[in-house]
Order: structure tokens, then C-alpha cells, then sequence
């Protein structure tokens, strides 16, 4: 797929494939692409060359596609001024979930939050947003999670957490797709990497190990003409 702008081109010749119970890492320095591919899987963004397929399901099909898709990004999408139950059980009420407060309670238990479900978000540390994200992103049990930078501003405990939750993720099925700088927290965790440099790819390794290294490694060498 590719994608440009008026100015220039943000992305070309990427091509990755995920499967059910993958988690699949976007990897590569600030303006990579990054970001702008989460845009495109998340039917944010359209490509201007390429196309994207969902299964049985096509970009062009709206809402029923997006009630698949879990979005976490640099903005949170959280009211502020609402309590985090109030939060998480509106985003429950958007996509139609059975018994939204239900839902709010048991996401609010996940995120290991339940004694502060009742204060407003305004008076929450940035990990503790970022993990009532993360349930408002997982609120509707989407099967497509794209979550970019995930880790920020999360302690130990935290970010222990969020990992855990996506080995969960990835054990129901899901198809998880992370950008993410924190190589650390990753190495590990992904069953496929995909490695970006100025908008293409560098390189596309199943299972990497040692994935500091590996990325070091990539990044020094030059980029072909298309990229894989």
C-alpha cells in the first residue's frame, strides 16, 4: 500500500500480512510511517496506490468494519471532565455493547483502576489515562487491535500489565498491530516485525529475536529501490 499527501509521500510499497492470534510490530525512527500505516488499517487514512483487505470484510463497508477495529492513539479520546466508569461505559454504549456498565466494572477490574473508577479523569497521572485508553480501545472486544506507542508514560507495573494483556489478546484470536519505540518491551512479545525507514520498508522478519540489535542491523543497511 502506499499513501501520500499533498506535500509528500508518507508511505510506499508496504506490504504485511496478519493472521488471527498474531501480534505484529511497525517498527522504525519518528517519521517512518509509522503512525500514518496504523491510519490506514484503521480506515482512518485511505491509500492512494494498494488496498487493504479485512477478511470477508472491505474498507468500504463503514461500521461494520470499524465495530471490528480497537483504535489506541496519541490522543486518547477520553472526556476529562467524566469519571473513568463514565467513560468506558459511554464508548460502551457507542458500539452497542449489551450491558455497557457491566462492561465499564469489568474494564476498570482489568485495568486495575476499580477503586478510582469514580474520579474524573482530569485527576489521573498520564499511565493511568493511557490504561483507561487501552479498555476504551478494548471495550467493544475488537478482533483488530492497533495500538501506537501503547507504552508511554506507563511505570514498570504498568507497562508488565499491558503486556500481559496482549498475550491475552493474541491467546482469543486477536490480530494486534503495535508502534511502538520501546524496543525493551517488545523484544519478546512479536511474532512478526515490520521495520520502516523514510516511509518503506526496510525489512520483514518473522519471530525476531534480540530485536534491539535486529533493528540496529536494519537500519544501517541500505534501503532497495521498492522496498519488500
Amino acid at each position: 500500500m502506499t499513501w501520500e499527501s499533498a506535500r509528500r509521500r508518507a508511505l510506499s510499497h508496504v506490504s504485511v500480512r496478519i493472521e488471527a492470534g498474531q501480534i505484529v510490530g511497525a517498527l522504525g525512527p519518528n517519521g517512518a510511517g509509522k503512525s500514518t500505516l496504523l491510519g490506514i488499517l484503521a480506515t482512518l487514512l485511505r491509500p492512494t496506490a494498494g488496498a487493504v483487505r479485512y477478511g470477508a470484510l472491505a474498507s468500504t463497508q463503514g461500521a461494520a468494519l470499524r465495530a471490528r477495529i480497537g483504535v489506541l492513539g496519541h490522543d486518547l479520546f477520553l472526556y476529562p471532565e467524566l469519571t473513568a466508569r463514565e467513560n468506558l461505559q459511554f464508548f460502551a454504549e457507542l458500539y452497542g455493547c449489551a450491558d455497557p456498565a457491566a462492561m465499564a466494572s469489568a474494564a476498570l477490574d482489568t485495568a486495575g483502576l476499580a477503586d478510582r473508577g469514580d474520579d474524573p479523569v482530569a485527576s489521573f497521572s498520564r499511565g493511568m489515562r493511557q490504561r483507561v485508553a487501552l479498555e476504551r480501545a478494548l471495550i467493544h472486544r475488537p478482533r483488530l487491535v492497533l495500538l501506537d506507542e501503547p507504552f508511554t508514560g506507563l511505570d514498570d507495573a504498568s507497562a508488565a500489565a499491558l503486556l500481559q494483556r496482549l498475550h491475552a489478546l493474541r491467546a482469543d484470536g486477536a490480530m494486534v498491530v503495535v508502534a511502538t519505540h520501546d524496543l525493551d518491551l517488545a523484544d519478546g512479545l512479536l511474532d512478526h516485525a515490520l521495520f520502516l525507514r523514510d516511509g518503506r520498508p526496510a525489512a520483514s522478519v518473522a519471530r525476531p529475536e534480540r530485536l534491539r540489535s535486529t533493528y540496529r542491523d536494519v537500519m544501517a543497511r541500505p534501503l532497495n529501490g521498492g522496498g519488500a
